[in-house]
């Protein structure tokens, strides 16, 4: 199926504005390039509060947390590690989305700024990822009146970061997940299946762009192998909590997410799995400019009502 009408137009806008293409700009101007799409989102929906919480890191670094609480007695705790390649995002380009998730879902939210390539390298995000799940769940009763369900979930290099804090928290005992939510998430660092080799697919997100992240954040292609990089690497996805799976039919990295998927399924875990089709990396978050994101909001707020209901 061909992108659908308002893909396609957004794309020729973005053409006309003659940004060059993500693989061809410094991390500093990729960066500016992905913050001024924002302006773009509008406000989300007003909060009963929004707090901003900062964890020290054991190498003496810090993590941001923006908490987006929607009414007075929130129904769980949503944890969202945001995309980019591991390079780009920051707090305030996903604020109406999380705002968003928050209202549709009753959830606290907390947006996760954890720290970027290629200043700060592997493993720096998933470990950052995982303190910030520790340190959120641990403050459950001071931030939010009591211990709720949990939910993890995150988009592109945040997926990748959801489903290794997910399989993580399944070795070492804790904290409980009741769901996973993976949208288009970055499982392998294969860069030369048949997704990554489709010339429909080279838009926003391409292979060289991902050629790029992979390069800032992993410079190492062994290292790239490990299950903490590439999850769709690790040998046993058993006992894992349910996952929502998100993939987008015109990406590169559609194939990896649905074969995470596959193998999830094979190892007994109980998947809900959607390709959006018409839809183009990056459309899930892309909320107020393309109509795919409403879908693909609607599609996580069924799943994660559904679980948090029938808990």
């Amino acid at each position: 199926m061909a992108l659908d009408e308002a893909t396609a137009d957004f794309l020729a806008k973005m053409a006309e504005t003659g940004a060059k293409p993500l693989h061809e700009l410094s991390p500093a101007e990729a960066r500016e390039l992905s913050a001024g799409l924002k302006d773009l989102y509008g406000p989300g929906p007003d909060m009963a509060r929004v707090e901003e919480h900062a964890l020290s890191t054991q190498d003496g670094g810090s993590v941001g947390v923006r908490l987006l609480v929607p009414n007075a007695e929130p129904r769980g705790l949503m944890v969202y590690y945001h995309g980019g390649g591991w390079v780009l995002g920051a707090l305030d380009e996903f604020d109406t989305l999380g705002r968003q998730l928050a209202q549709r879902t009753g959830c606290a939210v907390a947006l996760v700024d954890y720290r970027l390539a290629p200043e700060h390298p592997y493993p720096t995000a998933a470990e950052d990822a995982w303190a910030a799940l520790r340190w959120l769940d641990a403050r459950q009763e001071t931030l939010l009146g009591s211990r709720l369900p949990l939910v993890v979930a995150g988009d592109s290099a945040g997926g990748n970061l959801s489903a290794i804090v997910t399989r993580r928290a399944r070795r070492e005992g804790g904290p409980e997940i009741l769901l996973q939510v993976l949208v288009y998430p970055v499982t392998d660092c294969d860069l030369d299946n048949a997704s990554y080799t489709d010339p429909a697919n080279q838009l926003m997100l391409s292979r060289e762009t991902m050629i790029m992240f992979w390069d800032h954040y992993v410079a190492d292609p062994e290292a790239r192998r490990n299950e903490d990089a590439s999850p769709l690497r690790c040998a046993d996805l058993g006992g894992l909590p349910p996952a929502v799976v998100l993939v987008a039919e015109h990406d590169v990295l559609r194939d990896e997410g649905a074969a995470y998927a596959r193998r999830l399924r094979e190892a007994g875990v109980t998947v809900h799995e959607r390709l959006f089709t018409g839809q183009m990396h990056g459309f899930f978050t892309m909320v107020n400019v393309l109509p795919g994101s409403a879908e693909g909001i609607d599609y996580v707020t069924e799943h994660v009502n559904a679980y948090l209901d029938g808990r």
